[in-house]
C-alpha cells in the first residue's frame, strides 16, 4: 500500500483505488438491477457493453450503489464473494460505490446531451450526483479511507 494523505482532500481515496491488492477479475461494470435476470431458477448477467477486467471491489460496490442496497447487504455481498467477512474490503467497494456515483453522474451528462432516447438522464444523473456529493461532504468519508487500508 502506497503512503496515504492524512485527509481524504489529499487525494487519500484516489491513492487507495488505484492500488489494487486484490488484482483485477472480470466485471460487467454496469450491474444495475435490471441486468440480473432472475428465472427462479437461475439469475443470468446481461449487458456487457462495459465489461472488461477491473478490481472486484468496484463490482460489488457499483451494485451496491445501482441496486440501493443497505450497508448490511453489501457487507453480506462482500463475504459471499470473499469467503470471510472483510471489512476493509466492505469500505473500499464503498468508495467504488461512490466513485461510480460520480461517474455515473457525468455519463449521464453526456446522454442528456447527445441522446436520442426519450429519457430523462438529467433528473437521474442528479440522483447520483447529490448521493454522492452527501458522501463526499461526510464524515463518513474518512472513516471509509480509514477502513479500507486496515487490512489491505
Amino acid at each position: 500500500m502506497r503512503d496515504v494523505p492524512a485527509h481524504p482532500g489529499d487525494g487519500a481515496a484516489r491513492l487507495i483505488l488505484a492500488d489494487r491488492p486484490d488484482g483485477t477479475v472480470a466485471c460487467n461494470n454496469d450491474l444495475l438491477a435490471a441486468n440480473f435476470i432472475d428465472d427462479g431458477q437461475d439469475v443470468r448477467l446481461i449487458d456487457y457493453e462495459y465489461a472488461g477486467n477491473n478490481d472486484p471491489c468496484f463490482e460489488l460496490g457499483n451494485i451496491w450503489s445501482e441496486c440501493h442496497l443497505t450497508d448490511a447487504q453489501l457487507e453480506h455481498l462482500v463475504t459471499c464473494y470473499y469467503g470471510r467477512p472483510r471489512p476493509s474490503r466492505v469500505a473500499r467497494a464503498r468508495l467504488h460505490g461512490l466513485m461510480s456515483q460520480y461517474g455515473w453522474t457525468l455519463w449521464a451528462s453526456i446522454q442528456d446531451a447527445m441522446s436520442s432516447i426519450d429519457f430523462d438522464y438529467w433528473s437521474w444523473g442528479m440522483e447520483k450526483y447529490e448521493r454522492a456529493v452527501a458522501t463526499f461532504r461526510s464524515r463518513e468519508l474518512d472513516a471509509l479511507i480509514e477502513q479500507a487500508v486496515r487490512d489491505s
